[in-house]
C-alpha cells in the first residue's frame, strides 16, 4: 500500500540516522528525507578523539551505513544542506537554497555546536576545535607535527583528545578551570583517579586555572594562563564543551529550555515536530524531570523512539542514560545520573584502576560507573530503575553478585 507522507529529518548525526533507520524497520512507506549539513554521509563521531584521530586501522566502525544502504532503503540523503528555517504554517522546511520540502512530521537532530573560547589571539591559526571529521583530520596533521600541544579544557574530549597525543609520542599539556578532570560529570573521588592516570602518563597539569590569551606570530606559539604561566605550543586544541543548536527551533516558536523541550515520547509543544540526540532536553519518567545527555547512547536510542512516535506507535524513552570513555588503557562505563546530593561507594579501590562506583541517595541507586570492570551497566540500570533501597554494604562487597540483588518477580 502506498504512503503520501513526507517524514523529514534535520539532521544526519547518529540520531537522525537511526531515526531513519527505525522508520523503514516499522515499515513506513513514505518518503523520508535526512538532511545533513556534512559533505559526508553520516559517522559516528565517537572514534574522533581516540582512534580515528590515532589513525589506527581496524577497532572502530566510522560510517553508520555503506553507501550504497540509504538507497537500498530509499532515505533520501541529502549532504551538504542546510536548512534555513521551519514554516510551521505550511509544514515545509526551508533550506538556505530556497527550496521548500513538505513535511507530515518533522524530526529536529540538530545536535550541538562548539563553545568556542573568546580571548585575545583565539582566532590565530594552530587553535583547534573537534567536532567534525576534518576537524579531527585537521587536528592529527597538527599533532603529528608537534612536539608538544596544549589542550585547553579537561572535560571528556578534552581528556580524550590528551590521552591520544601522548599514544601518538606528543608532549600534551591539560589544561581546566575545575580541580580535577572530568570532575563535573564524576564527582571529586572518581575524577582523582583520572587525574593520576595522565599524570602517570605524563601529562603536565594545570588545573584550576583558565586561559586569559593565546600569543603567537603565524600561529600559536604560547598559552598564557589566568595566573600568568606561560605554556609553550606547537599546537591547541580546545575542548569546553558545546550547546544545543536551537536557532530553527526557536524561529518556529518551539519551546525551549537548555535544549528542545520535550515530552517524554520526544514531542515538542509543536504539533507533529519532535526532537531527539543533543539537542532534546527530553522529560525522563524515572527522573520526574527533563534531562539533556551529550551521549553517544542518548542519539542512538533516541532516534529509533522519537520515529516510533511520528508514526503514532506510543513509545517512551526511558532509557537509564549510559556514557562511556576510553582513554590510554582505561576503559570506563557510567549508568544512571547522579546529581548533587548522592553518595558514593566503591567496590575495589579505585586507585587500582579497576573499581565500581555507586551513588546512591536514600538508599537508592541513582548511577554506577565501571572502570575496567566488564558486564555490569545492564545490571546497574536494572538495579536503577527497580527504585528498592539496597544495602550499601552488599553493593560495596565483591563476594555478592550484583544480579542477586535485583527484585524477584
Amino acid at each position: 500500500m502506498s504512503d503520501e507522507r513526507s517524514f523529514v529529518i534535520i539532521g544526519a548525526g547518529l540520531a537522525g540516522v537511526r531515526a531513519a533507520d527505525a522508520l523503514r524497520a516499522e515499515g513506513f512507506a513514505g518518503r523520508v528525507v535526512l538532511l545533513g549539513e556534512e559533505p559526508v554521509r553520516p559517522y559516528d563521531r565517537v572514534p574522533l578523539s581516540k582512534q580515528y584521530l590515532r589513525s589506527e586501522p581496524g577497532g572502530h566502525r566510522l560510517f553508520v551505513h555503506d553507501k550504497c544502504y540509504y538507497g537500498e532503503q530509499d532515505i533520501e540523503l541529502r549532504l551538504d544542506t542546510r536548512a534555513a528555517s521551519i514554516d510551521v504554517a505550511t509544514q515545509q522546511v526551508v533550506l538556505e537554497s530556497a527550496e521548500r520540502i513538505d513535511y507530515d512530521r518533522l524530526l529536529l537532530a540538530t545536535g550541538s555546536e562548539l563553545r568556542k573560547l573568546k580571548v585575545p589571539g583565539s582566532e590565530l591559526p594552530g587553535v583547534h576545535y573537534l567536532r567534525r571529521m576534518t576537524d579531527a583530520d585537521h587536528l592529527r596533521d597538527a599533532i603529528t607535527a608537534a612536539q608538544r600541544i596544549v589542550v585547553v579544557g579537561a572535560g571528556f574530549i578534552g581528556c580524550e583528545v590528551a590521552a591520544s597525543a601522548r599514544q601518538m609520542g606528543v608532549d600534551v599539556a591539560l589544561v581546566g578551570v575545575a580541580d580535577l578532570p572530568m570532575q563535573r560529570a564524576l564527582g571529586t573521588q572518581t575524577a582523582q583517579f583520572y587525574r593520576n592516570v595522565h599524570a602517570g602518563h605524563g601529562v603536565d597539569m594545570h588545573l584550576g586555572v583558565g586561559v586569559s590569551a593565546f600569543r603567537g606570530g603565524s600561529a600559536v606559539e604560547e598559552v598564557v594562563l589566568a595566573n600568568g604561566k606561560v605554556l609553550a605550543a606547537d599546537a591547541v586544541l580546545v575542548g569546553i564543551g558545546v550547546q544545543p543548536r536551537v536557532e530553527l527551533a526557536r524561529s518556529a516558536g518551539i519551546t525551549l529550555d537548555n535544549g528542545i523541550a520535550t515530552d517524554e515520547h520526544l514531542a515538542t509543544n509543536v504539533p507533529g515536530i519532535f526532537a531527539a540526540g543533543d539537542v532534546a532536553n527530553a522529560l525522563h519518567p524515572f527522573l520526574g524531570s527533563r534531562l539533556r545527555l551529550e551521549h553517544w547512547s542518548s542519539a542512538l536510542e533516541q532516534g529509533p523512539v522519537a520515529a516510533r512516535n511520528m508514526l503514532g506507535i506510543t513509545t517512551v524513552y526511558d532509557r537509564v542514560p549510559f556514557f562511556f570513555t576510553d582513554q590510554y588503557d582505561v576503559w570506563m562505563e557510567y549508568t544512571g545520573y547522579a546529581a548533587d546530593g548522592a553518595d558514593v561507594v566503591f567496590r575495589g579501590d579505585p586507585a587500582t584502576g579497576s573499581s565500581i562506583a555507586f551513588w546512591l541517595r536514600d538508599g537508592k541507586l541513582v548511577a554506577g560507573m565501571n572502570v575496567n570492570i566488564k558486564g555490569v551497566p545492564d545490571t546497574i540500570a536494572a538495579l536503577i530503575a527497580s527504585g528498592q533501597t539496597l544495602d550499601p554494604a552488599a553493593l560495596v562487597d565483591p563476594k555478592v553478585d550484583l544480579a542477586s540483588l535485583l527484585p524477584t518477580t
